[in-house]
């Protein structure tokens, strides 16, 4: 009779276990999903912007990792800007100006898994090792990782993954002024950091970022993936 008990109350207690974790889990599973979602914002208004894409800018931008400097992407019209997403790669800067401190507003659209970036203050010839990155990145639904949409590639993690369905169109505004970087993504703001703590190497980056040169051109990177670029509005910041 008492092994009998022993089984029963044996299985209960089983039974219960079984129970509690299945409601932690369920809890679990539901909290995990409980993530922002933003939306593409719209382009700024009011004085002192240039659109980098506008028609007169789009003579302004050439491939600086080819011979042929048209290579690899195309306007589709006087604001879509269209990579190609060659096996090999490279970057397209935009040649009319270096830029220090800036605002910039820019859309973009992924095909699945299509790998770009956005870059800013980097040197022609090594925007890797002496130049700022924020990742661009289909990687819907993930983690929020160093290397992941909307991060300062390989240093700064964004606080959520704000990336949306590959074909809906995404936005960053992006402002930097002397050290200071401020990322907001889809209206949220994922990125807030001072580069000028950042004295030691970090991530890919031989050099601290504090001692990079804080000027530099735009470079949009073709890294593997069709990619929509729209609405890229710039304004200087230097001096204000």
């Amino acid at each position: 009779m008492n092994t009998l008990k022993n089984s029963v109350m044996s299985l209960t207690i089983l039974l219960m276990l079984i129970t509690l974790f299945s409601c932690s889990t369920n809890g679990t599973d539901e909290i995990q999903k409980r993530v922002p979602i933003g939306k593409c914002t719209p382009p700024p208004q009011g004085e002192g912007w240039l659109k980098l894409f506008s028609p007169e800018n789009q003579a302004k931008w050439e491939n600086v990792t080819s011979s042929n400097k048209k290579s690899g992407f195309e306007f589709l019209s006087d604001n879509i800007f269209h990579i190609f997403g060659s096996k090999s790669g490279g970057y397209i800067a935009y040649m009319g100006e270096e830029t220090t401190d800036f605002e910039l507003h820019i859309e973009f659209k992924l095909t699945p898994k299509a790998n770009s970036g956005v870059f800013f203050r980097s040197d022609l010839k090594d925007p890797v090792q002496k130049g700022l990155e924020i990742q661009v990145l289909e990687n819907y639904g993930e983690p929020p990782t160093k290397q992941g949409c909307g991060a300062l590639y390989d240093v700064a993690t964004p606080m959520f993954n704000m990336c949306l369905p590959p074909g809906e169109w995404n936005s960053y505004d992006i402002t930097c002024k002397g050290s200071h970087l401020v990322v907001i993504m889809n209206g949220w703001k994922v990125i807030d950091v001072d580069l000028s703590l950042m004295t030691m190497p970090i991530g890919k980056f031989d050099t601290p970022l504090a001692l990079l040169p804080q000027k530099g051109y735009f470079q949009l990177q073709d890294h593997g993936g069709e990619v929509w670029y729209r609405n890229a509005y710039y304004k200087n910041l230097e001096g204000k």
